[in-house]
């Protein structure tokens, strides 16, 4: 699913939370391996200096990775379904104004997915850059996902 438009109604219909946010989606590249995503200035999502509070920073982050692991894996939700493991965020640099995440899978679908073939829940890094208005990393994060195998329907 590496089509923006589908990708950006597929997450915005099955993550309300993005939504809620008001993340816009605007690029998928690299055969969906990157996906960016944006976060206008909105008062309600400031924090006491005025910029973005650091839940909505790391909303944004999380919502940028579950794109790329959609726009990569969407086709296997009938036998994985895709889970979050653990996240780590460190901010760098005061962020004020709209901000943008840019987040990329460390690994080929092909690897991940020859794992999943051979029985593995199989474990995968999507990084992710939030970048303020003049291009400076406000922060980093990283996000560990898995496709965890659906079990079998009990008989």
């Amino acid at each position: 699913m590496t089509d923006l438009e589908t990708l950006s109604a597929s997450m915005l219909s099955a993550v309300p939370f993005a939504r809620t946010l008001g993340v816009e989606f605007t690029a998928v590249a690299d055969g969906g391996r990157t996906v960016t995503v944006r976060l206008p200035d909105a008062e309600q999502l400031h924090n006491h200096v005025g910029g973005p509070h650091a839940a909505a920073m790391f909303g944004l982050a999380e919502t940028a990775s579950g794109a790329v692991v959609m726009s990569l894996f969407a086709d296997q939700l009938d036998r994985a379904v895709p889970l979050a493991v653990r996240a780590d965020i460190a901010y760098r640099k005061l962020a004020m104004g709209p901000i943008e995440a840019t987040a990329r899978l460390d690994r080929s679908r092909d690897e991940v997915l020859a794992e999943l073939d051979a029985g593995q829940r199989p474990e995968f890094t999507v990084a992710v850059d939030i970048t303020r208005g003049d291009g400076a990393i406000a922060a980093e994060m990283r996000v560990v996902w898995t496709l965890r195998p659906n079990r079998p329907e009990a008989r």
